[in-house]
């Protein structure tokens, strides 16, 4: 990243590009969620799952949801493919829940993960603050992500009481008073 600084302001600019976008969404704090979906024939009935900070409330009517996840992300093919997805909004005693999803090549759903088969056979973890059931309306394309939108089929918005869990600065972190 190229930083250029004109010492008679304060303003610095660096060229756009995604180290740019990297440092400045490390900035942004971000909600955290892990999405599920259940696997098919084609992916040896084997769920998929990635911890996701991209999930934005799109439309109230209908109820819609999207998501960005990478094309080269070990999920995707299952994503890719699904009909159906679980959304899971976790809490900040969820760290470690969190950080498994993210790990590249955990088996995410082998104990300790406790979850069970939702409607639709979309796997639904326990413990999270909120869980909602989405039925795949689009996968758009947007460079080496596809942004996945999602109507909102079941769920429980009061699954469990607590405070959310933040992604902010590389770090899981928690809301603070």
């Amino acid at each position: 990243m190229t930083v250029t600084h004109d010492p008679g302001t304060d303003a610095r600019t660096a060229e756009a590009g995604p180290e740019l976008l990297r440092s400045a969404f490390r900035r942004h704090a971000a909600g955290v969620a892990v999405i599920t979906a259940p696997g098919g024939p084609a992916h040896g009935g084997r769920p998929a799952g990635f911890t996701a900070s991209s999930l934005a409330s799109v439309s109230a009517e209908p109820p819609l949801i999207s998501f960005g996840i990478g094309t080269g992300s070990s999920s995707w093919p299952v994503v890719s493919a699904a009909t159906h997805v679980g959304v899971h909004l976790l809490g900040e005693h969820q760290q470690e829940l969190a950080a498994t999803f993210a790990r590249s090549g955990a088996d995410r759903f082998a104990p300790p993960t406790r979850w069970t088969a939702g409607p639709e056979g979309v796997p639904l973890l326990d413990g999270v603050l909120a869980w909602l059931v989405c039925r795949v309306v689009g996968r758009v394309p947007a460079g080496d992500h596809r942004i996945v939108i999602a109507e909102v089929v079941a769920g429980d918005a009061a699954a469990r009481e607590g405070r959310p869990l933040l992604y902010h600065h590389g770090r899981f972190n928690a809301l603070r008073d």
